[in-house]
C-alpha cells in the first residue's frame, strides 16, 4: 500500500513508518524541514494547515500529528481540531477513503482539559466526514525516543515516584504496540466506524503505584510512589510553567486529567483483529536501556 502519514517523525509516527517499510509499504509523510533520504519514504513538505500532496495516490490516511501542549485553547484548536479538517478534506479531495485518526482517552473527559476537549471535538470531525474512518485512543505510550515519559523515568532513577491521588489507575501501551495496531488498520478491512482503546492486556490496568514500582525495576532501583493531593499537584504545575515555561510536563491543563481516577482502556481491540505482544516490564527495560544510550537518563 502506500500509505499517507503525517506525525511520521515524532515519537509514534517514527515507529509506524519503520513498521510500514518492514511490511513492504511505501510512505508518504508530512514534514516541514528537509529530512534525510530515505528508501520507501517520500517526503512531502507541508504542514497540517497545509499538507500540499501528501494524500495524492494514497490508499490510507494514518493521521498521527497532535499537539500535546500548548500555552492555551487556542493552540490546542490549531493544532487539533483545525489540523483535523485539514487533513479530512484533503483525503476528501483525493478520494482516499480510508482514514485512521489518532486520538486519546483524555477525548473521553473533555470537561477536565483543553486537550481532552480538542481531542474530542477532532473525533467529532473525523465521525462525520464521510469516510471509512477508525479512531484509535491510546492511553499513556512509551518507549524509546519518547520525552514526554522521560520525566517518570527519571524520578524513578532518584527514587521517588510522584502520583496523583491514592487509588487513581491507568493503562499503558508500548509503542511498538500501538504502532502495530495503526498499520493493521489501515491495511485491512477491520474496525470500520469504531473508536477503539488498546492496551498492554493488563486486565484493569495498573495502579499508579504499581507502575511506579516497574518503573524502578527498570531503571535498575527501588522507587517509593508519592500519591499527592490535587491542590500540591496544581501548585507544581504552576511552578514548572513558571520556570522551565514552553518545555514544562506538569502543566495546569495536565493537571485536570492527571488527577481524574480512571484512564483504564476499556473499548479494546478485537483479539482477532489486534492484542499486545510485548511485555511491559520488558518494554519499559528496553525504553530505559535507550534513554541511558542516549545520555537522557
Amino acid at each position: 500500500m502506500i500509505l499517507a502519514i503525517t506525525g511520521a517523525t515524532g515519537f509514534v509516527g517514527s515507529h509506524l513508518v519503520d513498521q510500514a517499510l518492514a511490511a513492504g509499504h511505501q510512505v508518504r509523510a508530512l514534514t516541514r524541514r528537509e529530512q534525510p533520504e530515505r528508501d520507501g519514504v517520500t517526503w512531502v513538505p507541508g504542514n497540517l494547515a497545509g499538507p500540499g500532496t501528501l494524500v495524492d495516490g494514497a490508499d490510507a490516511v494514518i493521521h498521527v500529528a497532535g499537539i500535546v501542549n500548548a500555552a492555551d485553547r487556542a493552540g490546542f484548536v490549531s493544532g487539533n481540531i483545525d489540523g483535523t479538517r485539514s487533513m479530512i478534506a484533503a483525503a476528501g479531495a483525493a478520494g482516499v477513503q480510508r482514514f485512521v485518526h489518532v486520538s486519546s482517552l483524555a477525548a473521553r473527559e473533555p470537561y477536565l482539559s483543553d486537550y481532552g476537549w480538542s481531542k474530542l471535538q477532532a473525533d467529532r470531525l473525523v465521525q462525520l466526514s464521510g469516510l471509512e474512518w477508525t479512531i484509535v485512543r491510546p492511553p499513556a505510550v512509551f518507549g524509546p525516543r519518547d520525552h514526554e515519559m522521560l520525566e517518570l523515568f527519571r524520578f524513578a532513577r532518584r527514587g521517588l515516584v510522584p502520583l496523583p491521588p491514592r487509588g487513581n489507575r491507568l493503562s499503558v501501551i508500548a509503542v511498538e504496540d500501538l504502532a502495530r495496531l495503526l498499520l493493521t488498520l489501515a491495511a485491512g478491512d477491520g474496525a470500520r466506524h469504531m473508536v477503539l482503546e488498546p492496551d498492554d492486556g493488563r486486565p484493569g490496568g495498573w495502579d499508579h503505584r504499581d507502575f511506579a514500582r516497574a518503573l524502578g525495576k527498570a531503571v535498575g532501583r527501588r522507587s517509593i510512589p508519592l500519591s499527592l493531593p490535587g491542590a500540591i499537584l496544581s501548585g507544581a504545575a504552576r511552578l514548572d510553567r513558571m520556570f522551565r515555561g514552553s518545555r514544562a510536563k506538569l502543566t495546569p491543563d495536565r493537571v485536570g486529567y492527571f488527577r481524574h481516577p480512571d484512564w483504564v482502556a476499556h473499548a479494546l481491540p478485537s483479539p482477532a483483529l489486534w492484542r499486545a505482544e510485548h511485555d511491559t516490564a520488558a518494554a519499559l527495560a528496553a525504553t530505559a536501556e535507550w534513554y541511558r544510550a542516549h545520555d537522557l537518563l
